[in-house]
């Protein structure tokens, strides 16, 4: 029953982590697309880059229980790897959803976001988190 408890907030920190990334990838990319008209690929990537930054390090301190094996390098670039992995989930469903479904760009980024939220949390839990911390 622990383990579900524990689970349960990890999940919930995950989620206070999440959006208030959402909202600066969110923001930033609205602020990039309307008010200095960048195209809304590149200012996603851009917003995406910015807000996994911040992500890192919010998950690392509050989210997942770090593993004593990993040095903070390989952490980082393990973690960027997955991120760039992230990064092109985000562009190509942004691309299918405006171009294919014709969904406005801020519609296509909300979808976007919670299918690659997914893939974060299972890929950062699997990876960075010790074994039996939950």
């Amino acid at each position: 029953m622990k383990k579900i408890i524990d689970l349960f907030r990890q999940l919930f920190s995950f989620g206070i982590v999440g959006v208030i990334c959402f909202f600066i990838d969110f923001g930033l990319m609205v602020l990039l697309t309307d008010c200095f008209h960048v195209w809304y690929i590149i200012s996603g990537a851009i917003s995406f880059t910015v807000s996994t930054i911040v992500n890192y390090l919010l998950s690392m301190a509050f989210v997942f229980v770090q593993r004593k094996a990993i040095k903070k390098q390989t952490e980082f670039i393990v973690f960027c790897i997955m991120s760039v992995i992230g990064l092109v989930f985000n562009e190509l469903l942004m691309l299918l959803f405006v171009e294919t479904f014709a969904l406005h760009y801020t519609l296509s980024k909300i979808i976007t976001t919670v299918i690659v939220m997914i893939y974060n949390f299972v890929s950062r839990k699997l990876i960075f988190e010790k074994k039996g911390a939950n």
